[in-house]
């Protein structure tokens, strides 16, 4: 038999070196393929043949497919099995998970991933009526050291995916693990946090050393923590909030203080973000205003402030500022939904201000995207019925008016260089089409947000309307970007066209509020006045006398007689 297999285990050898190969024939990688393929489904010594090729002391391809072959018997083969080979395969695979791996450093991603697919499959199958005491040998695997504590909380990963999110089990059985899973929460939380901050001390602690050996080891508990942060993110957006802000808050907290370290803020960001945008019965989400607090609040900030500073040098501290930003708005989004008659008795947050300026922040960004993020977050804040009426926030609404006269001018090409934002959307955008489609929705939200503040602050509104437009009418014509075809007149991307361009809209936005609002009294001078000035306003250009014949049709209510006082 010893024989046998081992022939058998050099023939799988051969053909997935075969069908690895890139100097293989097409035919002889199909049938390498082919031969691999039949093996898995129909040898009676799939399981023997996988747990010697998944030794490691093969080369990781051969582990891997070992790895696979396991997988498929504890899938296609397990109700076939006695209960004494169900007991020896799951033995032996938890010994190759205390053995059987190399350094949580060198060893393979995938064959990590391998191995705990196969034990979330036995999990899927015998926990918790014939694997009652799964949780305490996973504890058992996971004091061993780091390279275990990785697996374990990948198991955990890929049991929750399957659980909740992708639900490929039959109704009954996930109802069952998730029952025991929801039972033994309080438990796998605290393990989730003892270990996320012992390996983040530890690692602090290593990689101050000068020593190489201090060094790799920090590297080691630098892994292990985010491990715990990848896998946190499976388990935030849907346990009962008690377990997330059990012990005071000690794992909201230890997530916001990874916020301003490097190695660790972007998965802690991605774990704080799918909290506040849980879903849910609202008594659940207030304690989630406890991120409005002093020490939360200010490490969110200052972590903002640092990646903006490297942003353009290290794409992936960009992607960590648009977490920040997500993060930011949806606490907003959160606030929204609990600020109110709820019963809950939640009121204007403490450092709502300090808030606000942040959001502002990056509506002024030069990131036209980061910017985007944020005008969804105002137009709910100004259809909010106690938000809108705050003092606090009215206090924001000229800023957002002033930043939109701003926004809403089309500049940022990623195939130009006429703007800071351009280095942004070479980032975000592939072509200018693409950011053509961008910049239409954009414009959209931005003239949505000015129509809802000019019915909080009509005049605030035509102030800056008034303002931006006599500051047009009173600039030269700037075609720079003008062609030599175009006989010095202005084009698409011109920096004058784009200005009126936009101004224009922000205006129709403004006075069409105004109009609707029957509040057009309230800025009769302003309006006759600038109505008087645009009709005397002559451009040769043929774009920008397009946009000042859009304005004089926008401004005509003002020329008519009187209309009904304005009621507030």
């Amino acid at each position: 038999m010893e024989q046998e297999l081992a022939a058998l285990v050099q023939q799988l050898i051969g053909a997935v070196e075969v069908a690895m190969s890139p100097m293989s024939a097409s035919q002889q990688r199909q049938e390498a393929y082919q031969l691999c393929e039949n093996f898995k489904e129909h040898s009676p010594h799939c399981a023997a043949c996988g747990l010697q090729l998944a030794q490691k002391n093969n080369n990781p391809v051969i582990r891997h497919f070992g790895l696979q072959l396991l997988e498929h018997c504890a899938k296609f083969r397990w109700n076939s099995w006695q209960p004494p080979e169900k007991v020896q395969f799951k033995d032996t695979v938890l010994k190759m998970m205390a053995e059987g791996v190399e350094n949580i450093l060198t060893e393979q991603p995938y064959i990590k991933d391998a191995l705990s697919k196969i034990v979330v499959e036995l999990i899927k199958r015998e926990w918790p009526q014939h694997w009652p005491t799964m949780m305490e040998e996973l504890s058992r695997v996971a004091a061993l050291g780091e390279t275990q504590t990785e697996l374990v909380l990948l198991i955990f990963l890929r049991l929750v995916e399957d659980i909740v999110a992708f639900q490929n089990l039959p109704t009954q059985r996930r109802k069952d693990i998730l029952q025991c899973l929801t039972a033994h929460m309080g438990e796998l939380f605290t393990f989730f946090t003892t270990t996320l901050q012992t390996h983040t001390m530890q690692y602090h602690q290593l990689a101050r050393s000068l020593g190489e050996a201090e060094k790799v080891k920090a590297q080691c508990h630098c892994r292990v923590a985010q491990a715990v942060l990848k896998t946190l993110c499976g388990y935030v957006e849907w346990v009962s909030v008690s377990h997330v802000f059990a012990n005071d808050g000690k794992l909201v907290e230890s997530l916001c203080l990874l916020l301003g370290q490097r190695e660790f803020q972007l998965h802690a960001a991605e774990c704080l973000l799918l909290l506040v945008n849980r879903r849910g019965r609202t008594e659940e989400r207030k304690p989630l205003l406890l991120l409005f607090n002093d020490g939360a609040m200010d490490t969110i900030l200052s972590a903002a402030s640092s990646a903006d500073r490297e942003a353009l040098q290290n794409e992936q501290h960009y992607l960590f500022l648009k977490r920040l930003c997500q993060l930011l708005v949806g606490l907003g989004q959160q606030l929204g939904t609990l600020w109110g008659p709820t019963g809950l008795g939640v009121g204007c947050p403490a450092n709502f201000s300090k808030y606000l300026s942040a959001i502002l922040s990056f509506t002024a960004h030069n990131s036209q995207s980061l910017s985007s993020l944020t005008q969804g977050l105002w137009a709910a804040f100004l259809r909010h019925e106690h938000i809108s009426k705050d003092s606090v926030f009215l206090e924001f609404v000229p800023k957002v008016l002033q930043q939109a006269t701003i926004n809403v001018v089309k500049t940022g090409f990623p195939s130009l260089s006429n703007s800071p934002s351009c280095t942004y959307s070479q980032v975000d955008f592939d072509s200018d089409d693409e950011f053509n489609s961008f910049f239409a929705a954009f414009r959209a939200q931005i003239v949505e947000t000015v129509r809802l503040c000019t019915g909080l602050m009509p005049k605030v509104a035509f102030h800056y309307t008034d303002q931006c437009i006599r500051q047009l009418m009173a600039s030269p014509i700037n075609s720079s970007d003008a062609t030599a075809t175009g006989q010095g007149y202005c084009n698409l991307t011109s920096p004058s066209f784009v200005r009126w361009d936009g101004l224009t809209c922000y205006m129709e936005a403004v006075v069409n509020k105004i109009v609707k609002l029957n509040a057009v009294q309230l800025v009769i001078p302003e309006g006759v006045s600038l109505l008087e000035d645009v009709l005397g306003y002559s451009p040769k250009d043929p774009l920008i006398l397009s946009c000042v014949l859009t304005c004089v049709s926008t401004l005509f209510p003002f020329g008519l007689t009187p209309l009904t006082p304005y009621c507030p």
